[in-house]
């Protein structure tokens, strides 16, 4: 299996939308689905690391899962408003680095 990157992943997802998917979801459709997703990874985050208990319907659910469907969902919104999550990526961490230079290493609450 090959290495899979960030743009290799956004075309894969945009080949399994129009193979199995039919389309894309709306923009706003999909807000919403990740929406969802997101409160399935906190869910699960709660229940393994801070003090909510598990009920028996959290059994089947797994952290890497969930994840990989908020990432799926994410991507399928980068896909269909045409961002370009490697540059995205890229540019971003150049932002973070630029303005954080030391504010992390100046924080005396790390």
């Amino acid at each position: 299996m090959n290495e899979l990157t960030i743009r290799s992943y956004q075309e894969e997802v945009d080949a399994w939308i129009r193979t199995y998917g039919v389309r894309y979801f709306s923009e706003l459709t999909n807000l919403a689905q990740l929406m969802e997703e997101v409160g399935e990874v906190a869910r699960v985050m709660s229940r393994t690391f801070g003090e909510q208990s598990h009920k028996p319907s959290d059994t089947r659910k797994e952290l890497a899962d969930e994840l990989a469907d908020v990432l799926f969902v994410l991507v399928c919104i980068a896909n269909q408003t045409g961002v370009d999550l490697t540059q995205a990526v890229r540019e971003n961490l150049q932002k973070k680095s630029a303005r954080d230079r030391e504010r992390h290493r100046n924080n005396p609450k790390l």
